[in-house]
């Protein structure tokens, strides 16, 4: 019997789906994140693999596609979350200042440590491997930051949106470098960015005008299709294809800001609500499936033998401390006294991941090790999920107070109310004393 039958695939692959389920469940109780789970559960795997498969097959290749859906449905999905209103507007430049100042600050860094640690590493290529360890991970903040406060979930999606899209931005702008051919310098990645914004508000404009009038049920992957096409054929023409996906779900989420006054007339209201529900959950599930797929498959590839090179232990512990050490002075000038746990949630993942294999061949350089990457993704991690439990505590003991006094104000009003209901009583049951009169009373003088 076959081991790797497709039976087999379609059992392992429902019980992969099932207990990421359940990972959910576990990572909302004790904010361990969801992610961390996932790829221990792909190193057992890859141990089953190799005892019981022969020939392992290479599931490497599966990662950049299975990362890319998984990206753009990440994206879209903090997207159709996002509210833009007047009172936002100050956050949302806030959270942006501090994803920028951040990459740039850690990329900058984490190149000066990788370039004197390995010696084959040029500047130029250092930039370019120092890029993904600088990104913050929105698919593994996104679903981690549900039990925070408003403010500060709203300012984690928004960063860590900021940070994927300046990041995917900044290192293929490095990769183009390597190519004379291809690189346009700073000017010519202005207009990139300036055209890439043009088609996506006007291939929004388009797709929303376009689908609200077809009258199909089975049309919600259609729209998905099309902005997977978008994506693909804006990465063909060298644009920032990632910022195509953030627009048009601002645009969708927020319609009547983008259709004032008299435009509001080419809107059918009913069908782009329905669309917008319908989108955002598909889009919730897709993200789903795709993320916990990706993170089992790149458990199964990574080499658990390179942690234990001093060189890769030393390199990424530097890089660590520079993370957080950069972290905590751009949130102290921004935010100010008040960074916490938001100092601490600053995770590496999927972004990591898949920029890393898309360094091109002629960029390899042989002596950095993958073990940087997972030894970073998981020490973020686990520092994330020490910082959540940590808050949580914090705000349960905060509670626990806060109902304690609310408990002793209700029962002194109790005892108050008590008190005076009972003088009350008694003074109703006293006997009223006898009028005297007054002897003078009738008398003149």
């Amino acid at each position: 019997m076959e081991i790797l039958s497709s039976y087999n695939l379609i059992i392992g692959a429902s019980i992969i789906v099932v207990l990421s389920f359940w990972f959910n469940g576990i990572a909302k109780k004790t904010n361990i994140p969801s992610v961390l789970m996932l790829i221990v559960l792909g190193v057992f795997i890859k141990i089953v693999l190799d005892l019981f498969v022969p020939n392992t097959p290479d599931f490497a290749g599966s990662l950049e596609i299975l990362g890319t859906v998984g990206l753009i449905m990440i994206v879209l999905e903090a997207a159709l979350e996002l509210e833009l209103k007047k009172d936002k507007i100050i956050p949302i430049i806030k959270s942006m200042a501090i994803a920028l100042i951040g990459l740039v600050g850690s990329t900058w860094i984490a190149a000066l440590i990788i370039y004197q640690f390995i010696p084959e590493m040029t500047m130029q290529l250092a930039w370019i491997y120092a890029t993904p360890l600088s990104i913050l991970s929105s698919a593994i903040i996104i679903p981690s930051v549900g039990g925070l406060s408003d403010k500060k979930r709203e300012f984690h999606i928004y960063e860590s949106t900021f940070s994927d899209i300046m990041g995917i931005m900044m290192f293929y702008f490095l990769i183009g470098g390597l190519d004379p051919a291809q690189d346009t310098g700073i000017s010519g990645f202005a207009i990139n960015l300036v055209l890439t914004i043009v088609i996506a508000i006007v291939a929004s404009y388009a797709i929303i005008l376009i689908f609200q009038r077809i009258k199909s049920q089975a049309k919600l992957f259609l729209l998905i299709a099309v902005l997977l096409l978008l994506y693909a054929i804006g990465k063909k023409m060298h644009l920032s294809s990632l910022i195509i996906i953030l627009i048009f779900g601002l645009i969708i989420k927020n319609v009547k800001l983008f259709f004032p006054g008299k435009t509001a007339i080419f809107l059918e209201n009913e069908k782009i609500q329905q669309i917008y529900h319908e989108l955002h959950i598909i889009t919730l599930e897709t993200a789903f499936i795709v993320r916990t797929f990706f993170f089992v498959i790149f458990g199964i590839t990574i080499v658990l033998s390179s942690l234990l090179s001093f060189t890769v232990v030393l390199v990424s512990l530097l890089i660590i401390v520079s993370i957080y050490a950069i972290r905590f002075a751009v949130l102290r000038v921004f935010i100010g006294k008040d960074i916490l746990p938001q100092l601490f949630i600053a995770p590496r993942g999927l972004i990591t991941v898949l920029l890393f294999y898309a360094i091109p061949k002629q960029a390899e350089v042989a002596g950095f090790e993958s073990g940087i990457l997972l030894f970073i993704i998981i020490a973020t991690s686990l520092v994330m999920t020490w910082a959540m439990i940590k808050d949580k505590r914090k705000m349960g003991t905060l509670l626990d107070e806060i109902d304690e006094a609310v408990l002793e104000r209700n029962e002194a009003e109790d005892a108050l109310h008590a008190n005076t209901s009972h003088s009350e009583v008694r003074k109703n049951n006293e006997p009223e004393e006898p009028e005297i009169e007054n002897p003078n009373q009738g008398t003149t003088n």
